[in-house]
């Protein structure tokens, strides 16, 4: 097996390193995933775009975490899956919501379904989404913007799950209360 290093602000790249700084700044610091990605600066900046993005989309904040949990799930990274069912719960999420998505089962909200749905199809159907989805996303009280920031969701999470299954990235402390195995 390739062995990735998990690079720390001592370590990786000096391009890396600003990108490390800002990830530590949000979590409090430096995640064994932002410490892979480091390897490849750009990849680490595009992600970290991507989340800063996404971040600033017009899904409700809940509505994220879905978007989150639900491509992780499919695409099987049970990294990503732990972590995001750590900050999902203390962004408060109700627990029940986030058993039913590691479990890739509906969810009792009508509004977080139509996310969990939408998202599921885009990541499963590679994006040939059937028309009378995108309108029941649409009847479920979201827009046209919001579909697409579903797909901007699922660009970041597919990035790093990838780089978790190539790397075997390690899981995080912070993330272990959460753990998962993929089925």
């Amino acid at each position: 097996m390739v062995q990735f290093t998990v690079h720390d602000e001592t370590n990786a790249p000096e391009d890396a390193r600003p990108h490390l700084e800002a990830g530590k700044g949000r979590l409090g610091f430096v995640s064994s995933l932002n410490g892979v990605m480091a390897e490849s600066p750009e990849l680490l900046a595009g992600y970290n775009a991507l989340a800063e993005q996404f971040g600033k989309s017009s899904l409700p904040a809940k509505a994220k975490h879905v978007v989150w949990i639900t491509t992780s799930v499919l695409n099987g990274c049970e990294y990503c899956v732990a972590a995001h069912s750590t900050l999902a719960l203390k962004m408060g999420v109700d627990a029940e919501v986030v058993e039913a998505l590691r479990a890739n089962k509906p969810v009792g909200d009508d509004s977080l379904e139509a996310v969990r749905r939408l998202t599921e199809l885009v990541v499963t159907d590679r994006g040939w989404v059937e028309e009378q989805e995108i309108e029941a996303f649409l009847a479920a009280g979201h827009t046209r913007r919001q579909v697409l920031d579903v797909i901007l969701g699922v660009g970041m999470k597919t990035l790093s799950n990838y780089t978790n299954h190539i790397a075997h990235t390690p899981l995080d402390p912070a993330w272990q209360d959460q753990e998962w195995t993929r089925a």
